[in-house]
Formats: C-alpha cells, sequence, structure tokens
C-alpha cells in the first residue's frame, strides 16, 4: 500500500502549463528527410511528427510551424500540441483557440486543458464547466473531479456530489476523501465513513485520520488507533497528536512524549504544550523547557505560564518568569495573573496596568477536560464547515461549547428539558440557551441544521461563559 501526507496537490492545484500527453515513438534522426518530404507533400501525420522532432530538439518556431501546418489540415494531436506550446510560451488566448480545436473534435485532454484556461485566465465558470462536462462524459476522471470542485464553489451541492461520486468510483481518493465529507455534513455517517475507507485503503492519509475521528466519536479508540497509525505512517502531524493522547489516557508516558514530539517538530503548538506536561511527568526540565519555550513564543498563554514556573524552580530566573506570566496573565491566564502578584511582592517594580489581567474582565479560560468523543465531533465540524472557502470555525471555540453543555448538564439524573432547566437555574434568556442547545445538537448530529456561522459561535460562546459564571463553575 502507497501512503502519502494528505491530498495528492494534482488533485486541487491546477497546473499553470499542464504534462503533454505521453508520446508516440518518435523517428531517429535519419528518418528527417523522408518526414520532411511527406510533410511538403500534404501528409499532415509526417508534419506532426516532423512538428515533434523540432520540439526534441528544442526548435520551438520550427514545431509550431509544421503543427500548424498539421492542425491546419485536421490532425487533432497537432492541434493539442499548439495548445500546450502556446500554454507554455505564454499566450493563452492562442492556446484557447487550438485547444477548442481539438476539444470540439473530442480530445478529452484539450477539453480539460481549455476548461482550466477558460476558469483561471478569464474566469468563465460556463464555459469551464461545459468542457469540464464535455471532457467529464467521455470517461475523463481528472475533468470529473474538477467539475466537482467547480460545483462545489458555485455552490451547485447537488451536481457536485455526482461528479465526486464518478470520480471517486473510477479511483479518485481525493474524490472519495471530499465525498466523505459532503456525507458526514449531510448526516450520512455511514456514507461518509464508507468513502473515507474506500480512500484510506488506497492509501490517503487525511482520510485515514479524519476516519480514526469518526470512529473516536462514535467511541471507539481502538479502531481509531488503528487509522491513526495508518496515517502517521507518513508522518501525519495531527494523528501523531492523537497516538500520543491516547498513549497518555494508558500512562504509558514514553510512548506519549515520542508521539507528540513528532507531532511537535511541526509547529503544531498544542502539541509543543503536550510534549512539555509530559517531559515534566518524566522529569526531564530541559526538555519541557525547550517544549513550552517553543509554544510560548508562538502565543501560548499556558505555555507561557509552566515555561514562566520552570524558569523559576530550575534556574531561579525570577525575572524570566515574570516576562512569561506576564505573557500568559495578558491572555486571560488567571494562575499567571495571581503568580505575578507573588513576584512583585519579592523582586518588586513597577505596578501592574490596571486592567489585562485582571481576573474579573479577562475573557475566561476554558482549561477543563473534554470527553475525548466530543473533541472529535469538534474536530470534523471544523474540518466539514471549512472545506472549499466554507465557515473558519476555531475548534477550541466548538470544545469549550460542547464542553460546558457536558460539565453544566452530566450530573443531571431525572429527564428534564435541559435548555429550560439552565435557563432556569442562570436567569439567562430563553432564546440565548436555545441558540446554544441547537449548535450544539448541529456539532453532535450534523445534518439536521447548516454548519453554525462564525458570528453564531461568538454568541453562543459569550452564552457558554455566562452559564458557567452564574452557575459557579467559571
Amino acid at each position: 500500500m502507497t501512503w502519502w501526507h494528505g491530498e495528492p496537490e494534482a488533485a486541487v492545484a491546477w497546473p499553470a502549463v499542464p504534462m503533454p500527453r505521453a508520446p508516440e515513438p518518435f523517428p531517429d534522426e535519419s528518418s528527417e528527410d523522408d518526414l520532411l518530404g511527406a510533410a511538403q507533400a500534404g501528409d499532415t501525420g509526417a508534419a506532426h511528427r516532423l512538428g515533434r522532432l523540432y520540439a526534441l530538439r528544442g526548435d520551438r518556431s520550427a514545431a509550431r510551424h509544421w503543427w500548424e501546418r498539421s492542425a491546419g489540415a485536421g490532425n487533432i494531436d497537432s492541434s493539442y500540441n499548439l495548445g500546450i506550446w502556446h500554454e507554455k510560451h505564454g499566450s493563452p488566448d492562442e492556446a484557447i483557440t487550438w485547444y477548442e480545436v481539438a476539444a470540439g473534435a473530442g480530445d478529452a485532454e484539450a477539453a480539460v486543458n481549455l476548461a482550466t484556461l477558460l476558469l483561471e485566465q478569464r474566469g468563465d465558470v460556463r464555459g469551464a464547466r461545459h468542457w469540464f462536462e464535455t471532457a467529464a462524459g467521455a470517461g475523463s476522471r481528472p475533468a470529473a473531479r474538477r467539475l466537482a470542485l467547480l460545483c462545489e464553489d458555485v455552490g451547485d451541492g447537488a451536481a457536485a456530489r455526482d461528479w465526486h461520486h464518478r470520480a471517486a468510483s473510477a479511483g479518485d481518493l481525493a474524490s472519495a476523501h471530499d465525498l466523505a465529507f459532503m456525507s458526514y455534513a449531510a448526516g450520512e455517517e455511514g456514507q461518509a465513513r464508507g468513502w473515507w475507507e474506500h480512500a484510506a485503503r488506497g492509501g490517503h492519509a487525511d482520510a485515514a485520520y479524519y476516519l480514526g475521528r469518526l470512529l473516536h466519536a462514535d467511541r471507539d479508540p481502538e479502531g481509531a488507533e488503528t487509522l491513526y497509525r495508518l496515517a502517521a505512517k507518513v508522518d501525519h502531524p495531527a494523528a501523531s497528536s492523537q497516538l500520543g493522547r491516547l498513549a497518555l489516557a494508558r500512562r504509558d508516558l514514553r510512548t506519549a512524549r515520542a508521539w507528540f514530539e513528532r507531532a511537535a517538530h511541526f509547529g503544531r503548538v498544542e502539541d509543543q504544550r503536550m510534549a512539555g506536561f509530559v517531559c515534566v511527568e518524566l522529569e526531564d526540565p530541559g526538555a519541557a523547557s525547550h517544549w513550552f519555550g517553543r509554544a510560548a513564543a508562538s502565543g501560548d498563554p499556558e505555555s507561557a505560564y509552566n515555561f514562566g514556573l520552570l524558569l523559576i524552580a530550575e534556574h531561579n530566573d525570577l525575572r524570566g518568569g515574570q516576562h512569561w506570566f506576564r505573557q500568559a496573565a495578558m491572555h486571560g491566564h488567571h494562575g499567571a495573573a495571581l503568580e505575578l502578584g507573588t513576584l512583585r511582592s519579592v523582586i518588586g517594580g513597577p505596578a501592574p496596568d490596571p486592567a489585562p489581567w485582571n481576573a474579573d474582565q479577562a475573557v475566561p479560560m476554558w482549561d477543563r477536560p473534554v470527553e475525548p468523543e466530543l473533541i472529535a465531533r469538534a474536530e470534523l465540524a471544523v474540518a466539514a464547515a471549512g472545506r472549499r472557502g466554507g465557515a473558519m470555525l476555531r475548534l477550541t471555540d466548538l470544545t469549550e461549547i460542547l464542553g460546558t453543555w457536558d460539565l453544566l448538564t452530566r450530573r443531571l439524573r431525572e429527564p428534564v428539558d435541559v435548555a429550560v432547566w439552565l435557563t432556569e437555574k442562570s436567569g439567562l434568556h430563553a432564546g440565548a440557551v436555545e441558540h446554544l442547545a441547537s449548535v450544539r445538537a448541529t456539532l453532535l448530529r450534523p445534518g439536521t441544521a447548516p454548519w453554525p456561522a462564525p458570528g453564531e459561535i461568538e454568541h453562543v460562546l459569550a452564552t457558554s461563559r455566562q452559564l458557567r459564571k452564574r452557575l459557579g463553575l467559571s
């Protein structure tokens, strides 16, 4: 099985200069005179081959001359080659003209290249869609995929699913992966699982990872681990992170450290922080300082706080600790704000600014543990909603929303209308609590409503924080 990291670039990024089709055998040098004589006598096949011979030598002008003579007499391969020639040499309008000739005669590759140029050079969505459909109808798998993506971009979801299905059924793993996401967003988890499995078996690392997240969301961590390992074989950083968390849950600290550090090397701040925590547990303060320091430099307040603690505990560096506590407190870290007050009484210095790290005014940080299946649902929602220029949601926000509801309701024993109960207990407006309940339901049961917009998430986050504060759980 061949594995690679993520989706093959060629599946989504359309090359500015397409590769020409596989050539027919070239005549050797000694046949040039015969070809020239035949071409001058009107043999279009000889003119085409002569053009290719000159192209191989690097004589671009001669190649173009003979292809134009051959194409003018109806040779489709020469028309296609002229399209490639003009595209390579910065003449897109001429390339479009020759691709139109070849595509109009039924050449599927020319139709794909023509559609690509119409879209990229002229923004002609209708023309591009027509030629992609022409090529896809002739059996071109790349055309079916590009047509599916084009349909997604213009909001034609039904057509997009149909073309992704055609491409995926013909072996396009990237379309199988996309089809899985579209199925998940529609609430069709069985379909999503099937397409992710299909793509993962073929070697699509992202598909293996997200199938693992779906299994994790369905409370099957053992099955998820198998998929994460497949994705991690090609250094999928998120898969390495999940393997670290599973090892940590088993208290296998050395394995957890190896996986977190593997993910952390990709610059993932959350994994740098987790690597720091595990190194503390393993009594390796030097490594812990390294990882906390890297994450703190990227703006992570929890890492800044812990880096400050280590600087003071291991090196008696009070000034350094104060600096990182200040960075953490500026982002609302309550523990860092308390440590700053203690340090000021020890080393002196000016009074802190009046508000930036006031715990009553700062945005409360969510630092409570959340069930792994809820985090998996939040991550699937982020990935599904953000496809093809969709809503850019933050995993931390969705995790806080789901975690807040779970925290506030997990001790309820009798069947109750939870939204009504929370409204009565908190005194918040019923509409705000119902909105929170609705967004939560969408995250946990996709397909019941469109994915929430970022503005909705802001409102629901505010409600979540007010609920925690009023119920004494901030």
